[in-house]
């Protein structure tokens, strides 16, 4: 994890992709088994400080996807998806920033910091805090607060997703985002 940690009123949370899709028993094995409650945890926070919460759901244009618009996966986890006047973003592409608002809606906000957690951490979530960090937004990653599955390696073993997690947490750390644990993000908040 990284250094200390203090966020404006303005911090925006991103939750990415939460959705039923990644419950399918068909997914392999999935890391970070607090994933849901850590990222509930998140949206509490922010909510009972009055901080903007930009949700976003996958919506894929891929045929026989689960994440199709009219699949049952589409719909958002238990607990998770906007409420009262929370915004929402849809995307069929990896990066949240890709053929949305998102850069607008954050800009209109007066954003500057942007708290990403979600699932996969290796695919949506890595690829829409390195966009966003490339485009200049501070960007933070609520480490235990996503997952990511087991995944095949190019000589057919399979790297386990705890492996995975890892790998790609490091890999922002080193160059796109502050990593945190949800309980410090929650400390850090005003």
């Amino acid at each position: 994890m990284t250094a200390m940690l203090a966020l404006p009123r303005t911090a925006v949370l991103l939750p990415i992709d939460m959705q039923q899709a990644f419950d399918d028993p068909a997914f392999p094995p999935r890391s970070n088994p607090d994933c849901d409650r850590n990222g509930l945890a998140l949206l509490a926070a922010w909510r009972a400080r009055g901080m903007p919460i930009i949700h976003v759901r996958h919506d894929s244009v891929e045929p026989g996807s689960r994440l199709r618009p009219e699949a049952p996966g589409n719909a958002f986890r238990a607990g998770f998806g906007p409420q009262g006047d929370e915004a929402l973003v849809t995307k069929s592409v990896n990066a949240c920033f890709i053929g949305t608002d998102l850069d607008l809606r954050l800009r209109r906000l007066g954003a500057t910091h942007v708290v990403a957690f979600g699932i996969t951490t290796d695919q949506c979530v890595s690829t829409t805090v390195r966009v966003g960090a490339n485009m200049g937004w501070r960007m933070i990653v609520a480490a235990d607060a996503c997952a990511c599955f087991d995944m095949p390696g190019l000589d057919g073993a399979v790297i386990p997703a705890d492996t995975v997690q890892a790998v790609h947490l490091a890999t922002l750390a080193a160059e796109f985002a502050a990593v945190h644990r949800t309980a410090e993000i929650v400390a850090a908040l005003p």
